[in-house]
């Protein structure tokens, strides 16, 4: 079975947020990209408490293909160091996996 997993990162706005993850799907890197407005960040940053709005991005895939999307994405990310983050998917309805797989043959 494929190892799925859900990769987030945080954009600063929406059309970053949008064209990184149609380049992904695109791309088959990922076979669905979540865009969430709304968030805010509060982070540590040069020694500093920061916050910012930002816009999630959540993306389905699988590891086998993560080193290439980490790549995609930071290539199109403003941020010197974007959090790319990935999770586990470890459960999920029938078909989902095979529906994934499909979508991520990039």
């Amino acid at each position: 079975m494929t190892q799925m997993i859900e990769v987030e990162v945080n954009c600063p706005d929406i059309d970053t947020a949008r064209a990184i993850g149609r380049a992904a799907v695109e791309a088959g890197l990922a076979a669905c990209a979540n865009v969430i407005a709304g968030v805010e960040s509060v982070y540590l940053w040069e020694g500093r408490v920061e916050s910012d709005p930002e816009v999630a991005l959540r993306l389905k895939t699988r590891m086998a293909v993560f080193d290439r999307l980490c790549a995609l994405i930071g290539k199109a990310h403003p941020y010197d160091l974007p959090a790319i983050v990935a999770l586990p998917v470890l459960s999920a309805n029938p078909g989902y996996a095979d529906w994934l797989e499909e979508g991520t043959r990039g």
